[in-house]
């Protein structure tokens, strides 16, 4: 089952998504839901973030190629951070490019929503608390990464976590295609079957740092074949079961 969250008379309104139709629901995806029999055009949707997390946490290096690519050894525990809520922007909104950074890169991913509260939970008992998957963009400024002893400046500009469009709910995490397109070009291409931590390890391992709230989001880690957009570049994260995160590169306006 596939949900998007949309705006809908300036209000927000999750829809039960079926090809090009939305049904609208009445209630939360995360607890109580019915269908109110009210259908939408989703070409003319509006879309949010299909989720409104409380904290995004990342993980660094869980493909072995793209450790390799940045010439860094596998890791023994996943190299979690953070991106912070106000880095969070929709299918077909915009990547502003940051006038201090001079690379910024993208990294396609697939990022877990969880669906219920989860602190010190077993590899087991993940599933019971993940609600599904979509996709996200792991923007990056590259240059400024290479110069911080950290990555918080280089992952957490606004609008440097693209999500969406959906949630799909039926969806095996750990065996995916997923592609990342700039300008209708493939850039990366690979499997989520070649996680180097699966997802209900990374559910679990997280779970036991830090407590994890309905609509929280786990992202899981880019492949190889990383690079830099531009503004007015396009670019489009493809996973297979769920669909494709279109956004456009732009330019901060001149306050």
């Amino acid at each position: 089952m596939k949900f998007a969250r949309v705006n809908i008379d300036g209000k927000a309104a999750y829809i039960k998504v079926s090809g090009n139709k939305g049904t609208v629901l009445d209630g939360d995806i995360f607890d109580f839901f019915t269908e109110t029999g009210t259908e939408i055009d989703m070409k003319k949707a509006e879309y949010l973030t299909p989720c409104d997390p409380s904290k995004i946490v990342a993980v660094g290096l869980n493909y072995g190629d793209h450790a390799r690519e940045m010439g860094l050894e596998i890791p023994k525990f996943p190299a979690l951070f953070l991106k912070p809520p106000s880095s969070a922007v929709p299918h077909l909104g915009n990547i502003i490019y940051p006038p201090m950074s001079k690379q910024v890169d993208y990294e396609a991913e697939l990022a877990i929503v969880i669906g219920k509260t989860a602190s010190y939970i077993s590899e087991t008992k993940a599933p019971d608390h993940i609600l599904g998957c979509t996709c996200l963009n792991d923007v990056t400024a590259r240059d400024l990464q290479a110069v911080d002893s950290q990555w918080t400046r280089a992952k957490s500009f606004d609008t440097f976590a693209p999500i969406g469009p959906v949630i799909e709910t039926e969806l095996d995490p750990d065996s995916a295609e997923i592609r990342l397109l700039l300008n209708g070009e493939v850039r990366q291409h690979s499997n989520t079957s070649n996680f180097i931590f699966k997802t209900n390890r990374l559910v679990s391992l997280v779970s036991q740092v830090m407590t994890l709230y309905p609509g929280d989001i786990i992202t899981t880690g880019t492949p190889s074949g990383i690079g830099p957009m531009f503004p007015g570049d396009s670019v489009a994260v493809e996973i297979e079961g769920i669909g494709t995160l279109i956004n456009t590169v732009k330019e901060k306006d001149n306050d």
